[in-house]
């Protein structure tokens, strides 16, 4: 097999107690060029001499960490430990990948984000802002989780679902077709979110999940807020038609599922 890259014995960096060596490209494949300069790794078993995966800029690769396939690390993206990136997945920013996590298809992983455990991220899931993903967690198909939310424990988020803001998803929670989980959500089973699509003038999803204060929040559409105040908005908005009727027998079954009082927020 022709390598692809030599390592620089004279362009070195220093990281977590380990020397790293910038990659100089040997041949052109993809979009790098022959000469072209790249990131920094550990070892030539970091990187594989096959497919288009490359390294850039100041990134760094260490440990037994693999990268293959047509895989892109970039910025002043760290892998370490165990971590597998391949496929056409990016990681990029100031994004950490470790662990034993695996990042794979044409996940995307940027910005501060962490991705460690045993985590996987796949298909063409995004991961960013300073969002963890650790434990067992899965992230997978469209799905996106970002600002500071968590997805540990065994969850797994996929379909085109979203997790952001603060929110905390954990144990073995499943979240996925078009819920969304937002604010300072704490799920941590299925039982902890109800998702309803399909209601509504716009036939819009609406995803009503606990909070970390024991209240109920609500995201449906534009709107973000407590079950009270999604109440307020749905007989201001929609009055006495079929479409408040809707909202407000979804409402009636939430509270039952979560065993509220009448006057529950």
């Amino acid at each position: 097999m022709e390598k692809k890259y030599e390592l620089l014995t004279s362009d070195t960096k220093e990281f977590l107690g380990r020397k790293l060596f910038r990659v100089k490209a040997l041949r052109s494949f993809g979009n790098v060029k022959a000469g072209d300069l790249g990131g920094y790794i550990e070892k030539e078993e970091t990187l594989s001499h096959e497919g288009n995966a490359w390294i850039y800029g100041d990134a760094r690769i260490c440990d037994n960490a693999r990268i293959y396939g047509d895989a892109r690390i970039y910025g002043d993206a760290e892998v370490c430990d165990n971590a597998r990136i391949y496929g056409d997945a990016e990681v990029c920013g100031n994004a950490r990948i470790y662990g034993d996590a695996e990042v794979c298809g044409n996940a995307w992983i940027y910005g501060d984000a962490e991705v460690c455990g045993n985590a996987r991220i796949y298909g063409d899931a995004e991961v960013y802002g300073d969002a963890r993903i650790y434990g067992d967690a899965e992230v997978c198909d469209n799905a996106w989780i970002y600002g500071d939310a968590e997805v540990c424990g065994n969850a797994r988020i996929y379909g085109d679902a979203g997790v952001c803001d603060n929110a905390r998803i954990y144990g073995d929670a499943e979240v996925y077709g078009d819920a969304r989980i937002y604010g300072d959500a704490e799920v941590c089973g299925n039982a902890d979110y109800l998702y309803f699509k399909g209601l509504g003038s716009c036939n819009r999803s609406t995803t009503f999940f606990k909070c970390k204060d024991g209240n109920i929040g609500v995201k449906c559409g534009c709107f973000s807020g407590s079950l009270s105040d999604f109440e307020a908005k749905v007989k201001e908005t929609h009055g006495d038609s079929k479409y408040a009727r809707e909202y407000l027998k979804a409402v009636e079954i939430v509270k039952i599922h979560f065993e509220l009082e009448e006057d529950a927020s």
